[in-house]
């Protein structure tokens, strides 16, 4: 029987008379068997993935059942559409104490898999090693979403500063100008940033849950964590929906971050786990809400401050918080794998008193994660300007007066 190694959600679209006469599917091998379809996949325009032994193509539901026949095929997914995860801070997470203490990624390889970068934004200058087109329509960011993920994690204005100001940006164009892509093209994007030897990914897009973290975005992600990559990924902005957590949010290992708000609540729209196969998810917390950062030139994404910055709420945001997070870590202790950093950051971080599968462990607290030792609850700082970077700018000052 073929249809077994032939995905459910696929399956049922095969059936169904008023599906496209293609699909969209991504193809994995069993390793050291010999293809026999070789000749159908001749015939086939696909892009190949080492990191996972697949490819990706389009075809026929015919085709599809005689590729599921060639005992070579361990699966066929459907390659399902993800999209940025962007819903319309005053943060504390402490990373201007840890800059002082010597630490702000210096140098530290971070790949942004997203809509693409503004080049010429002056908080990027001098920072962007490598940039990658997956969408046919160049690297720039025709949409506006991956400049501001990349100025969360890596911006370096003195008015809106990222949290890894001095980390190496390696960008990866695998959302179009509407925000949306394939899991094929992120996959795509996962592989380059592998061979570009990056040591931390952000994903802040993601597809709808619930999920058990078998689909092909998620396995992909395992994979690449399981080669030395950590990768920080948006829970989604299915909430407070329970098992609203999507791909690959829902993958094993991965860090999945939902997003808090400037008083350390939980925002409303952060998807909540469990997983489909009962796994709590998120794993921590950080600011999501009305966050200021860099604006693409000519983009209209978000609530506009001036021809420079803007201010978005979403999972998409908090994510580039972890990866920053990460990359201020991996300079402090570079020594650390995947798995020791994501243990790092949930097991410091601050104890919300919520519900696990809404808070996972918490909110991730940078000086915590460098000292090594559990976050307490405390008060809210001192008031300052809306808008995570905002925060971290007072905090600095703070720290500097001390």
């Amino acid at each position: 029987m073929t249809d077994g190694k032939i995905n459910g959600a696929l399956l049922a679209a095969m059936s169904n008379p008023a599906s496209p006469p293609e699909h969209r599917v991504i193809v994995r091998y069993k390793p050291d068997l010999a293809i026999t379809s070789r000749p159908l996949l001749g015939s086939i325009r696909a892009r190949h993935f080492s990191l996972l032994s697949a490819s990706a193509m389009c075809v026929s539901s015919e085709q599809a059942r005689l590729l599921a026949a060639d005992p070579a095929v361990e699966t066929i997914w459907p390659d399902l559409i993800v999209h940025t995860c962007l819903d319309v801070s005053v943060p504390h997470i402490r990373a201007p104490q840890v800059w002082a203490a010597g630490y702000a990624g210096e140098n530290v390889p971070v790949a942004v898999i997203d809509t693409g970068i503004d080049p010429s934004h002056p908080d990027f200058a001098g920072r962007i090693a490598a940039m990658e087109d997956l969408t046919g329509e160049g690297p720039n960011d025709n949409h506006g979403h991956g400049t501001h993920v990349a100025g969360i994690l890596a911006g370096s204005g003195s008015r809106y500063r990222g949290v890894a100001p001095r980390a190496l940006l390696y960008i990866a164009k695998v959302l179009h100008g509407d925000g949306s892509g394939y899991m094929s093209e992120v996959i795509a994007g996962l592989e380059w940033a592998m061979q570009q030897h990056v040591k931390v990914v952000n994903l802040s897009l993601g597809g709808v849950g619930p999920c058990d973290g078998t689909d092909a975005l998620s396995t992909a992600c395992d994979a690449a964590i399981d080669a030395g990559l950590m990768v920080c990924v948006a829970a989604g902005n299915y909430g407070p929906t329970a098992s609203s957590v999507g791909p690959p949010g829902c993958a094993r290992r991965v860090l999945t971050v939902g997003a808090s708000g400037n008083d350390d609540s939980i925002a409303s729209f952060s998807a909540r786990g469990p997983t489909a196969d009962g796994r709590v998810k998120p794993d921590v917390l950080l600011p999501g809400v009305n966050i200021a950062s860099c604006r693409a030139q000519g983009t209209t994404m978000g609530t506009p401050v001036d021809a420079l910055y803007t201010r978005a709420s979403g999972t998409s945001m908090a994510t580039p918080h972890a990866a920053g997070l990460a990359a201020i870590l991996l300079q402090a202790f570079p020594e650390l794998s995947p798995a020791q950093l994501k243990q790092r950051l949930m097991t410091t971080a601050v104890k919300l008193g919520q519900d696990e599968n809404a808070q996972g462990s918490g909110r991730a607290d940078a000086v915590s994660a460098y000292q090594g030792t559990p976050s307490q609850p405390g008060p809210s700082p001192h008031p300052s300007p809306p808008g995570c970077l905002v925060g971290l700018a007072s905090l600095l000052s703070r720290a500097h007066q001390r």
